[in-house]
């Protein structure tokens, strides 16, 4: 994902209470790089994918062990804005 993310992409992760913002396709990278770090069996699986202009709206489910699926997941949307064919934005909101 982050080869398709401009250099000044915004990204607000889902840190409770109103997650975190990160900017910069640097701060992206080491961002996300620790996510799946910390969580190597994690799976991001998308549900469904919404295009309206210059968004797109993922709904996908992160399933926090895919060896155990049953053990549980959390389902989330990811809103993204696009710029000349590059991610500028990923604003994501979690349900669970």
């Amino acid at each position: 994902m982050i080869a398709l993310m401009s250099d000044d992409v915004i990204l607000d992760g889902t840190t409770p209470p109103d997650g975190e913002r990160i900017e910069g396709i640097d701060a992206v990278r080491a961002f996300l790089e620790d996510v799946f770090r910390s969580a190597p069996n994690a799976l991001v699986e998308t549900e469904q994918i919404i295009e309206a202009g210059d968004r797109c709206i993922v709904l996908c489910r992160y399933i926090f062990d895919r060896n155990s699926p049953e053990a549980g997941h959390v389902r989330s949307v990811d809103v993204y804005k696009v710029r000349d064919g590059k991610i500028t934005e990923k604003l994501s909101y979690v349900k669970g």
